[in-house]
């Protein structure tokens, strides 16, 4: 078998490396973004992983062999002028489809994706999970929870990574945060949403379309809009779970007689028609405790609740893992400062859908201001300064609005309402104190980790 792998930039290297174990496979790989040390790559070469210099140089490859004998193995994210035998999803896949011996759950999606697998770790807790997330590989030792890494990528690639970091530990699930769809291993797949849904591989495709892949996996909890919207011919293995009412007749899974707070939320579950993985139909509702300070929240925690009813978790169990799930650190958090509450919105995925949903959060409040800000190249999707300034726009005047960092700096430049400008949060922080403000909400644009003055 010949394979060539194409972008060693988003995970290629670490799939090269496993195709190099099976026997009789010779390996290619293209390095397309350049980003590889070229003393790496002489490394590798004396491994036995050839490369190719070009796209030209796999049409001269194919003539000198018979084309059938060539495996092309690409990002789904990549526009190529060949016909791709696998993504990389669909490699980690076939990779790891006979070493993975315990369930799987893959969480995609645009927005919402590392908040359901908090969520997750909480409910699935006690079964020794092995987690993977924007945040981190974690695994449970002794009743605890283990960083194996942290600030790890969530490419498919990624996934090889933790089940090798992972190995010596008991693990009883997988749960995975995978962008841009699923490898085909989960016996669960999560969709969280399409909310802004962006285009990929030179704008030929939509991220869409990639997240399409989720629906290999066995059972699909989807998000409803995007059900309807891109996927419903996948019914026969779908439950849906939403949180809008003019969908509540025709979603599997809703919430109702919602209470919020900012620590902790009261709503009930209502559940119409749903199919477990071992083929009960469930009709019944029940209430939970946890937090969720808005409507996204509810929507994120009916995604976790959709996955693990499927899976067969038991009603009390998941009650009792959401009620101890705080929120997630660097993403929706709360926290005090100098008798101050901070309502964080922290995400390096911050786009114009989320800043609107994070200020519903204190439209209401008193003695509130809005910090914002961030940064830029944190991911591939830049945020639309026009269109999110329009949202600041749009905050009560009462409400101060302080910018900081480069991504304040042009939306200042922007907005037509008052706003005042800070070098960083220390400075934003004494502005909340001059103004003697109680609670402040900070909408962030980067990893949290890179969010050093706190």
């Amino acid at each position: 078998m010949k394979v060539l792998v194409v972008d060693m930039t988003h995970g290629g290297l670490l799939i090269s490396s496993e195709f190099m174990k099976i026997p009789e496979t010779e390996v290619l790989a293209l390095d397309i973004y350049k980003t590889l040390d070229p003393l790496i790559i002489e490394e590798l070469k004396n491994k036995g992983l050839n490369f190719l210099e070009s796209l030209d140089e796999i049409e001269q490859y194919k003539n000198q062999t018979a084309e059938s004998d060539l495996m092309i193995v690409a990002p789904v994210h990549c526009k190529l002028d060949h016909n791709i035998a696998l993504t990389h999803h669909e490699a980690v896949g076939y990779l790891l489809n006979d070493r993975i011996d315990v369930p799987v759950i893959e969480v995609t999606g645009v927005k919402g994706k590392t908040s359901i697998v908090w969520m997750l770790k909480e409910i699935f807790k006690d079964s020794n999970p092995l987690v993977l997330s924007s945040l981190g590989v974690e695994v449970v030792e002794n009743g605890e929870w283990k960083v194996l890494k942290r600030n790890i990528s969530i490419t498919p690639a990624s996934i090889i990574e933790a089940w090798k970091l992972a190995d010596g530990y008991e693990k009883g699930i997988c749960i995975f945060e995978t962008s841009l769809g699923g490898t085909g291993l989960a016996d669960v797949g999560i969709l969280t949403n399409l909310a802004e849904d962006y285009p990929i591989a030179s704008n030929s495709r939509t991220a869409s379309e990639a997240k399409r892949q989720i629906f290999k996996s066995k059972v699909v909890a989807c998000e409803i809009e995007s059900y309807t919207s891109k996927y419903s011919e996948f019914s026969g293995k779908t439950n849906t779970f939403g949180n809008s009412r003019n969908t509540k007749n025709s979603t599997n899974l809703t919430a109702s007689q919602i209470q919020y707070g900012l620590d902790k939320t009261n709503f009930q579950i209502d559940i119409v028609d749903f199919k477990t993985s071992s083929n009960h139909i469930l009709n019944e509702s029940f209430e939970v405790t946890t937090f969720a300070p808005a409507p996204i929240h509810i929507t994120n925690i009916l995604g976790a609740v959709c996955a693990s009813l499927t899976i067969g978790v038991s009603i009390e169990k998941i009650k009792e893992g959401l009620n101890n799930f705080k929120g997630v650190k660097g993403r929706t958090s709360i926290n005090e400062q100098n008798g101050i509450r901070i309502i964080e919105e922290i995400n390096p995925g911050l786009n114009v859908t989320s800043v609107k949903k994070a200020i519903s959060m204190v439209e209401n409040m008193e003695n509130v201001g809005v910090i914002f800000g961030g940064k830029y190249g944190v991911t591939c999707e830049e945020i639309d300064e026009k269109s999110v300034s329009d949202v600041l726009d749009e905050i009560d005047e009462d409400i101060p609005l302080i910018l900081i960092d480069k991504l304040g700096a042009n939306v200042k430049n922007i907005l037509k309402r008052n706003s005042i400008y800070s070098n960083d949060l220390d400075d934003a922080m004494e502005n909340v104190v001059d103004n003697n403000l109680e609670n402040v909400l900070l909408i962030y644009r980067s990893n949290f980790s890179d969010l050093k003055n706190r």
